[in-house]
């Protein structure tokens, strides 16, 4: 039997010609130099972005440095006047900043990944849901100062008229922090797969164990990420806090009694006053009275700010792996 009554039918007409879909050399040079040009745009870009962090990183290493040292981590403003020795630090000020943005997390993360949880794993599309979203919205846009105007006059319709502590101010920290978490958990939560889900239903786990086993456990990473967003949000926040909390210069561990600082507000304060001013015979003392003393603690102050922050992302990347289920499984 010859080889052209064994070929099937399909076979024996023209083949078609797939070299005049081919490319020609000229449009491949054009998508190479197309590639080319796009490239060294983000590049540029990437470049632009850069300018604005590596320019306030460097002025405030470049500022900051003169004044950080232990005198200034270990001692508060008592007793400080002007240019004059003793030079002051901000003791005072970095433990109010820890005691109130811990208070706000308290307050804070529970709520929003509660509410999260809520509008992903339980909530209907109803209402009920279409209006905490709307509301989140709504509190992701509140001006930081109107949120410390809100704590402020609450505590002092259910304390008190007069209320100022650090617990003041982690209400208001936190109703700024709500919604970053609420937002950026709900969104991590959206992305765990389903089969995991159907998974667990179909072993017989009830719902509750499987959103704290598995649904949780999956997107805590990116939830991890979301509370150092947030936490990176407020703790740099300086209205708020002036309402709340306050100033005082001696250090104040109490966080529901009496004024706390915090590093913003103690940032603000000494940059606010300018200039000291010195005599002459001042500044021939041992040791001298410095003029610009304010702006050199105003700077150290926010280079501080800037490590506590640095340190905190750390430790949340720390955490996300330690609890994240390839980290459970090494």
């Amino acid at each position: 039997m010859s080889s052209a009554a064994t070929t099937p039918e399909f076979n024996r007409g023209p083949q078609p010609d797939f070299d005049k879909f081919a490319p020609s050399r000229s449009y491949n040079q054009a998508r190479k130099y197309k590639d080319l040009a796009m490239r060294v745009l983000i590049y540029i870009a990437f470049l632009i972005a850069l300018i604005p962090l590596v320019s306030v990183l460097w002025t405030c290493l470049a500022e900051g440095y003169k004044r950080l040292d232990g005198y200034f981590l270990s001692h508060n403003m008592v007793n400080v006047i002007g240019g004059m020795y003793p030079y002051g630090g901000i003791f005072h000020a970095i433990i109010g900043t820890v005691e109130i943005t811990l208070g706000a997390m308290v307050i804070s993360i529970p709520i929003g990944l509660m509410c999260a949880v809520y509008l992903v794993e339980y909530a209907q599309k109803g209402a009920l849901s279409s209006t905490i979203s709307l509301l989140v919205d709504v509190m992701s846009g509140i001006p930081s100062i109107v949120a410390g105007l809100f704590a402020f006059s609450l505590f002092n319709i259910i304390v008190g008229p007069g209320t100022v502590n650090g617990f003041v101010g982690s209400v208001a920290l936190s109703l700024l922090m709500i919604p970053t978490v609420v937002k950026t958990s709900e969104e991590m939560l959206k992305i765990v797969p389903n089969d995991l889900r159907e998974c667990s239903y179909a072993l017989g786990v009830t719902k509750q164990r499987t959103i704290t086993k598995i649904v949780l456990r999956t997107a805590l990473p990116g939830i991890v990420s979301g509370i150092i967003l947030a936490i990176a949000r407020v703790i740099g926040e300086t209205a708020p806090l002036l309402i709340a909390s306050g100033f005082i210069a001696n250090t104040n561990f109490n966080l529901f009694s009496g004024r706390m600082t915090t590093l913003p507000v103690y940032v603000y304060n000494e940059y606010s006053q300018g200039l000291a001013t010195c005599s002459a015979a001042a500044l021939k003392l041992n040791p001298p009275c410095l003029p610009g003393i304010r702006m050199e603690r105003a700077w150290a102050a926010a280079l501080v700010l800037i490590l506590i922050v640095l340190v905190l992302n750390i430790i949340g990347r720390i955490v996300a792996k330690v609890f994240s289920i390839e980290g459970t499984q090494k």
